[in-house]
């Protein structure tokens, strides 16, 4: 019992613990190569099946006729356009180059990326509103939607499909990961009644989807750095900035939403990115190398996620240790 309760309370890190030793396994072991070849490809098309029953199992528990936007919703939204657009002014004022440009970049990506659609998960554990994540979920994806085609197209000259181009493929992959697995849990929920409630009886089984696919960001993580073709000292650097920006977001998001009585919520919602998302954008339309960046990330913010729960848990023993001593 106590080692499931170890592993419970330690799901994250050993997720993501799991996923690195898996990888490392099979890249140094030569007998493992052709079966890593072999499972290559069956994670890279699990991964989005992951994501998608996350967000289903989710939306199964959110209270539809709730969602509508919030005050805090406005700060955190600002927040992020506000300091891409001071990064992509900054790489072109500066007129950036080289390894200067590529951790611009990295840092970029981390800060105009969406919200995570796991970050409802972990906002419901931490005492939070689900409802108001999920609504703010929405709403950041079509943010990024919006700038990224105005964005990147300034910082690489390469980009030519065009703004409208962009905006649709964009939004095709977010509606992909997000509006379908909505539509099918509103579909469920109000015409299925025997099989929503069958779901949503099993606890924390969006949590524990999230803890397996982590494991399998977290491999792929490993991958880009060890295929990386930058020094030792600058993939240091690019990890030191996602860890300093990732302490950024999340203080900066607890800060305003506090403002509101919503600091959990608006902490999550700027701190916890769609890393995935991020990885995707930076490998596809920037310098292969800016996808280090929100690859770390995925550890940085896992890691503050982790601290946050054992935090809840322990202030929950404490206060459940004084109700018993006072009874």
């Amino acid at each position: 019992m106590k080692l499931l309760q170890f592993i419970k309370n330690w799901t994250l890190p050993l997720s993501m613990g799991i996923g690195a030793l898996a990888y490392l396994v099979f890249y140094y072991v030569p007998a493992l190569e052709e079966a890593s070849q072999w499972f290559a490809p069956i994670f890279n098309s699990i991964l989005p099946l992951f994501m998608f029953l996350i967000l289903y199992v989710t939306f199964c528990k959110v209270d539809f006729a709730q969602m509508r936007p919030e005050r805090w919703h406005l700060g955190i939204g600002t927040f992020q356009v506000v300091l891409s657009a001071a990064l992509v002014g900054t790489i072109l004022w500066r007129e950036l180059s080289g390894d200067n440009l590529v951790l611009v970049e990295s840092v970029l990506t981390c800060v105009i990326g969406p919200c995570a659609a796991a970050a409802a998960v972990v906002t419901e554990k931490l005492g939070g509103n689900l409802t108001s994540m999920t609504t703010y979920t929405f709403i950041s994806n079509f943010l990024t939607a919006i700038s990224v085609p105005i964005c990147f197209p300034l910082i690489n000259s390469d980009w030519s499909m065009g703004f409208f181009r962009s905006f649709v493929l964009i939004l095709y992959k977010v509606c992909v990961v997000l509006v379908a697995p909505m539509a099918l849990a509103y579909f469920v929920k109000h015409y299925a009644h025997r099989f929503h409630r069958l779901i949503i009886s099993v606890k924390d089984l969006s949590f524990y989807l999230w803890a397996c696919s982590l494991a399998i960001v977290t491999g792929t993580t490993v991958k880009h750095i060890f295929h990386a073709d930058a020094a030792l000292s600058f993939l240091l650097l690019l990890a030191s900035a996602g860890l300093v920006l990732c302490i950024i977001q999340f203080v900066c998001g607890r800060a305003i939403g506090s403002k509101y009585g919503a600091a959990i919520d608006a902490g999550q919602a700027l701190g916890q990115k769609n890393t995935a998302f991020a990885i995707w954008i930076a490998y596809t339309y920037l310098h292969p190398l800016s996808s280090v960046g929100p690859g770390c990330y995925i550890l940085w913010q896992n890691i503050v996620n982790s601290i946050e729960l054992w935090d809840k848990r322990r202030k929950e023993k404490r206060k459940a240790g004084s109700v018993t001593m006072n009874s």
